[in-house]
């Protein structure tokens, strides 16, 4: 029997670009997979996947790309054990506001002594082989959300948590917490400046930068120093798509 080897982590020297899949389906995961996307993302926070729906999307996932992500709908242990057991490479942790939640977010990912993960890698082992207990912590991201005001007061001690590798943006969140609309406020100051402060603290401890974006904001969230890039998610993606279609035989 064959095996999957485990995907390299974030690195600070490449831009990984990603697709977000809310849909819970197992076609639209595999065609995005299949589309060579540096990373596919399941969203169980505000995408509509529960378990039932993960794991197929994951196995629809892995045999065209082997990094798989799952934003967790919370920061809960069992949860975040469960998901990474089912074979996903990765969490992104929402709505962490302190180093002490980010060191439970890693603990939750990794076995003891480093974390409290329980020992049952069900389906993970299928996929990766033996290796994988051995060879799951230096491959294995858990990213913690940065998109609240707290989460910004205590960013230098968030990125300082061992285990924190990467680190992902809400914009909408962020803005929210802000005081500004939902969304992307280029422009605003605040807005910039709550960006520039994230990249540039990221810098300093060695951790990647990442941010949910979109195609036409790809280039500018590189060009401020983002490494995890978020540029389509599906169910934009398929709405655009039926609506050029719908206008051309319209119009």
């Amino acid at each position: 029997m064959s095996f999957m080897d485990l995907p390299k982590k974030f690195a600070t020297e490449n831009t990984s670009y990603g697709c977000w899949l809310k849909v819970p389906s197992s076609i639209t995961a595999e065609l995005a997979a299949i589309s060579g996307f540096d990373y596919v993302c399941v969203d169980m926070q505000h995408g509509f996947s529960d378990r039932n729906d993960l794991l197929p999307m994951l196995q629809a996932i892995q045999p065209h790309s082997p990094k798989a992500l799952v934003r967790v709908p919370c920061n809960e242990p069992s949860i975040i054990g469960w998901v990474l057991d089912a074979g996903a490479t990765g969490v992104i942790v929402p709505l962490i506001n302190s180093a002490e939640e980010a060191e439970a977010a890693v603990r939750a990912c990794l076995y003891p002594p480093k974390g409290n993960r329980s020992m049952g890698p069900t389906r993970a082992l299928r996929v990766f082989g033996e290796k994988y207990v051995e060879e799951m912590e230096n491959s294995v991201q858990c990213l913690p959300m940065i998109e609240t005001l707290d989460a910004l007061e205590n960013l230098d001690s968030i990125l300082s948590v061992e285990g924190v590798d990467a680190i992902y943006v809400g914009p909408s969140d962020l803005s929210v917490n802000l005081g500004l609309p939902k969304g992307n406020n280029d422009g605003n100051k605040k807005f910039d400046e709550a960006l520039e402060r994230i990249v540039s603290s990221c810098e300093k401890h060695g951790v990647v930068p990442g941010i949910h974006a979109n195609s036409s904001l790809a280039d500018t969230r590189q060009e401020q120093g983002f490494r995890v890039l978020t540029v389509v998610e599906d169910d934009g993606a398929m709405g655009t798509e039926f609506q050029r279609v719908f206008r051309k035989f319209k119009s």
